[in-house]
Parts: C-alpha cells; structure tokens; sequence
C-alpha cells in the first residue's frame, strides 16, 4: 500500500504513543513468552544495552582516528571473545554486524586464501552438515562457491560423510557449536584432525555458542573442545547479541593469525577519495552496537555470565525434564541454551500453533517435527507456565499430556 512522508511533522509524544500502540501485538518477550528471536537477560542486562547504545548511537565505527573509544572498545571485546575461546598468541578478529556477516566474512577469508596461497582455480566448494546455518549458503551465493551437505550420524557432522565429498576445489569445513536445529555440538576434535590431515580450513560456526559454552564449562558442564583449543580451527564466528546478551548488530569472526584474517580485509586505493579500507563488508558501522557490546561485557564480566548462564542450563534442565515426563523425546543430548523434542503420536506443528494462541513464540524442527526452543535467564522464571501451556496445547493438538511410552534422548 503506497504510504508518503507526512507533510508535516508531529510531536515526540505523539509518534512515540503511536510506536507504543504498534507494538502492542508483539510477543510478550521480556514476560519470557518468546523462546527465538530475543535473548531477554533481565532489566539489569536491558538497561546497560539502551544507555550505553544511546550514548554512541551517532558515532560511526568507520572512522577510528575520528572515534578512537570505537576502536578501543572493539579491541577489548575482540580481545575478550579470543579469550574466552582459547584464541593462541597472535590470533585476531574483528566486530561484525551479525552471524551471517561473520559467516561471510569467514567464507571470503577462506577462499582467497585458497586463492592466493593454495593456488586453487576454477569452481570451488565448501563441505558442510545439512545442519549447519543456512547462512552458509548466502555467502556461497554471494562468491558462486558450490555448497555441498553431507548427512547427519546421531544428528551430529559426520566426519566421515565430510571426507567423502572433499576434493581438491574445497576451500573450507564446517562445524558447528552448537547447530540451531538440535542446539548440539558438532564433534569439532574429529573434524579439526581431518581439516589438519587435509590441510584444509576448519571453520567452527559457534554464533549461537560461542558466548555461552565457555561458562558453562566453567560452571562444570562437560563441554567438548570446540574453539581454538581444536589445533585444526582456523576461524570461528561467535554472536555477541546471542549469548554475549549485547544489543541487536554485533557479532564477532575470528581467525587463528593476522595472516588468515587479512584475507578478509576489504581495500581498494584507486579512487577519487583516497584508499578505502574496512576490516568487513559493512562501511558505516553502528557505535552503538560497538558500546553497547563492550559496556555488557564490563558490566557482567566472568561472574556475571556465569551466573546468566547457570539460570539458562537450569531452564533448559527443568523444561527438559518436563517434556521428557510428557512423552517427548529430546533430540540429542543438548549441553548449552537449545533444547529440541518431539512426540510421534502428536503433530508437534499442530502444538506450535496451539502455544502460539497463548502467547509463546517458539520455533520448531521438520526432521524430525518437534518444537524448539532458544533459552534466556528470564526462561527460569516461567517454566511451570510454559509446561502446563504445553499441556493445554498437546491437548487441544489431539495428544493426551503425559501419554505415550517413547521416553528418552533421541540417537
């Protein structure tokens, strides 16, 4: 419907009343009823995000020698992720605007190092599990590089599936830690070891992960190597406004030298203005993201995010226990924030739809049909809710709540 700017303005109060009544049909998010999309780490994490944004919102990561608070603050949050996933000495990276922006950035990184340094020509492909982030495929769109997904064995990457479809015309694999459909970690050891027999570049897709496992692991969950610590992994890409709880707009990849990540180092000098030189695709990069992304960070510090992430895995725990008690059964055993579950005597999409009329935005998985959720610390707080809404959905879906013998993990 064809809509023009107003003639003339209006109040302030007046636009933001309108923006208020708007919204008034979104999901109920900060109430804990959106388990996708949102990652709702309480007022305290809210707060922190708007004002530190707002004090940087028109500033312009593009220009460090203009905004050199940007370029320190991107510094120490890159400094901070490299820590966090045993990045070695001289390991580097760089902030981006999100997973599919590091994804990319990766993918071009690791073709022109195939390029440049493999001396690779012609057609080239990536290998990858049919679980890995379809964001992978728009960066192969992008550069026309062949993408090729091998079956799952336990809904994990198969090495051995990934071997086979490698040829000399592959430029990278992938693994992921964990994958969005099952919340499962890929086994990264075994593909780091065939990445390094193959001389091949291993990139860990850890978007969703990457923020939130090394705290689990130090609040004793038995997480897998996964990062840097894998001898094979060559880069990595890690969402801050995932489980880092930052603001909308910040991710960051990762690279295990300055020599692989100058691959991705966007230049060109022949141009009326002078040299134009960006560390990613974007040009102009939001400030605020950049502030808000560091302002997180030093506010919560270890401590914090421990804390964050130990009420995550006690949702995950108790929600899963509770729909193992239904009859679901749990894709997987999921070791961090994503917990999938399905029930073969119930359409688990007709459920989706029956939760959705109470309010919950969730998402869901087609293999197998099973729900799907994306947890938050504010999920802690309305697991008996959202259990006995499941109840009420099974139901109203045709299932009996509680029915059925199918009880146990998913293989």
């Amino acid at each position: 419907m064809p809509h023009s700017l107003p003639e003339q303005g209006e109040p302030w109060d007046a636009t933001r009343d309108r923006m208020i009544a708007m919204a008034a049909g979104d999901v109920k998010w900060r109430d804990g009823k959106a388990a996708v999309y949102v990652f709702n780490a309480g007022e305290d994490v809210e707060r922190v995000q708007k004002e530190a944004y707002a004090m940087f919102a028109s500033e312009n990561g593009l220009g460090p020698a203009a905004f050199p608070s940007l370029a320190r603050m991107e510094r120490e949050v890159v400094a901070n992720g490299l820590g966090l996933l045993h990045g070695p000495e001289g390991a580097a990276g760089a902030m981006t605007s999100g997973g599919t922006d590091s994804i990319l950035r990766a993918v071009t990184a690791a073709r022109d190092f195939a390029r440049k340094v493999r001396g690779v020509q012609g057609p080239l492909n990536i290998v990858l599990p049919r679980s890995a982030h379809p964001a992978f495929d728009k960066a192969c769109l992008v550069m026309e590089i062949e993408v090729r997904r091998t079956p799952l064995k336990d809904y994990l990457a198969d090495p051995v599936a990934m071997e086979a479809a490698i040829d000399d015309a592959t430029i990278m694999i992938v693994g992921s830690a964990p994958c969005f459909p099952y919340g499962l970690i890929d086994p990264i050891g075994a593909l780091g070891e065939l990445a390094q027999r193959r001389d091949l570049w291993l990139h860990v897709d850890a978007c969703v992960g990457g923020y939130i496992a090394p705290f689990v692991r130090m609040n004793g969950g038995d997480v897998p190597p996964f990062d840097f610590e894998v001898p094979g992994v060559r880069s990595m890409s890690a969402d801050l406004h995932k489980y880092g709880y930052c603001s909308k707009g910040a991710s960051t990849v990762f690279f295990r030298s300055e020599d692989l990540k100058k691959h991705m180092i966007f230049e060109v000098g022949d141009w009326p203005a002078g040299r134009m030189t960006t560390p990613t695709l974007a040009g102009t990069r939001p400030g605020g993201a950049i502030a808000a992304a560091w302002a997180v960070m030093q506010t919560l510090g270890v401590d914090g995010y421990r804390a964050k992430h130990g009420q995550v895995t006690q949702a995950r725990e108790q929600i899963e226990a509770g729909v193992l008690a239904r009859g679901f059964t749990v894709v997987g055993r999921p070791q961090l924030g994503i917990l999938a579950f399905t029930r073969e005597d119930v359409d688990c999409m007709a459920i989706l739809g029956k939760l959705y009329e109470r309010g919950w935005v969730t998402s869901a998985i087609t293999e197998p049909r099973g729900l799907h959720l994306m947890l938050s610390p504010v999920h802690l707080t309305v697991v008996d809710r959202y259990l006995a809404d499941l109840d009420w959905a099974t139901r109203a879906a045709g299932g009996q709540s509680g029915a059925g013998t199918n009880i146990g993990y998913g293989r």
